[in-house]
C-alpha cells in the first residue's frame, strides 16, 4: 500500500511568511477568540485563544524556486492561517481537514496542473488520492478548500 505525505507550509517558508507574505505585506496577527481557522502550520485547526495570522502564500512558487521549475500562469498566491509565531509542526502523519468538500489538484514535476478532481466528505477523498498518485506523471496534489479555493497543504508519495 502506497503511503502519502500531507505537507505542511516548511519552517524556512513559514520564518519567512511572518516576517512578510508573498504578496510583500507584513502579517497582522490576531488573538484567534472563535477558533476553527484550519492552520497551514501544523495542519490542524485553530484552538481559541491562539495567536494567529491571515498571510498569502504562493506554493507554487516557492516550489519553483526550490527546483528551477517555471509555473508560468499557475502561479498564484492566496490566503492562509499560521501561527503567528513558531509552533512545533503537526502532531501526526496523517491526512488532515479531509472530512469536508476538497478540490485535488493534480502537477507534474514542473509545476503544470495536470487535472483536477472535487472530493465530496471523507470516504471519498483517501481513493481520489490514491487515484491522483498512481498516475506517474503527478509529482505532487494539492488539497483545497472548496468553499473558498484556498491552498490547505500539498502531498507527495512517500
Amino acid at each position: 500500500m502506497q503511503h502519502y505525505t500531507a505537507r505542511p507550509i516548511p519552517p524556512a517558508a513559514l520564518k519567512e511568511l511572518r516576517t512578510a507574505d508573498d504578496a510583500g505585506r507584513a502579517p497582522a496577527p490576531v488573538t484567534d477568540d472563535e477558533g476553527g481557522a484550519p492552520l497551514r502550520c501544523c495542519l490542524r485547526r485553530s484552538t481559541p485563544g491562539e495567536r494567529i495570522a491571515l498571510v498569502s502564500y504562493a506554493p507554487l512558487r516557492r516550489r519553483a524556486a526550490g527546483t528551477g521549475a517555471e509555473p508560468g500562469a499557475y502561479d498564484e498566491q492566496g490566503p492562509v492561517f499560521v501561527h503567528a509565531e513558531e509552533c512545533a509542526g503537526p502532531e501526526t502523519d496523517g491526512l488532515p481537514f479531509t472530512n469536508s468538500h476538497r478540490v485535488l489538484r493534480r502537477y507534474s514535476a514542473d509545476g503544470r496542473i495536470l487535472g483536477g478532481r472535487l472530493v465530496e466528505g471523507a470516504d471519498a477523498f483517501a481513493p481520489a488520492l490514491r487515484e491522483a498518485l498512481d498516475d506517474p506523471s503527478v509529482a505532487f496534489v494539492h488539497v483545497r478548500a472548496v468553499e473558498y479555493g484556498c491552498f490547505l497543504y500539498e502531498v507527495r508519495r512517500g
